[in-house]
C-alpha cells in the first residue's frame, strides 16, 4: 500500500503565500506523476497542478497559473505547491495525489485544509 502524507496548510490572509508538502511512502513503486488537487465546500474536486517525474513538465489549472507552482524531488517520491497571491477562492482542502501509469490518478492523500481571509 501506498501512504501520502501531506502539510503545510493553514489560515493566510489574501494576498499571502502558502507551500504546501507532500511525500509518498510504502511498497516499492514507481509513479508516472504526482500531483495536487482541491475541493472547496459545495464544490466537486478540480485539478490544480502536477508534475511528471519523466522529463520534469508540470501543468497547471488557468485559475493558479502564474500564482501557483509545483516541484518535487523523484528520489523521494516529494512533491511542493508554493501557493503565492492567494485569494479567498483558493479556500479548499488540498489534495495530494499519485498517477501511475496504469490506473492514472490512484493514490490519494488525507487533505490538508487552507482557507484564505480578506
Amino acid at each position: 500500500q501506498v501512504q501520502l502524507v501531506e502539510s503545510g496548510g493553514g489560515l493566510v490572509q489574501a494576498g499571502g503565500s502558502v507551500r504546501l508538502s507532500c511525500t509518498a511512502s510504502g511498497r516499492t513503486f514507481s509513479p508516472d506523476a504526482m500531483g495536487w488537487f482541491r475541493q472547496a465546500p459545495g464544490k466537486e474536486r478540480e485539478f490544480v497542478a502536477a508534475i511528471y517525474w519523466s522529463g520534469g513538465s508540470t501543468y497547471y489549472a488557468d485559475s493558479v497559473k502564474g500564482r501557483f507552482t509545483i516541484s518535487g524531488d523523484n528520489a523521494k517520491n516529494t512533491v511542493y505547491l508554493q501557493m503565492n497571491s492567494l485569494k479567498p477562492e483558493d479556500t479548499a482542502v488540498y489534495y495530494c495525489a499519485v498517477r501511475t501509469r496504469v490506473r492514472g490518478w490512484e493514490y490519494w492523500g488525507q487533505g490538508t485544509q487552507v482557507t484564505v481571509s480578506l
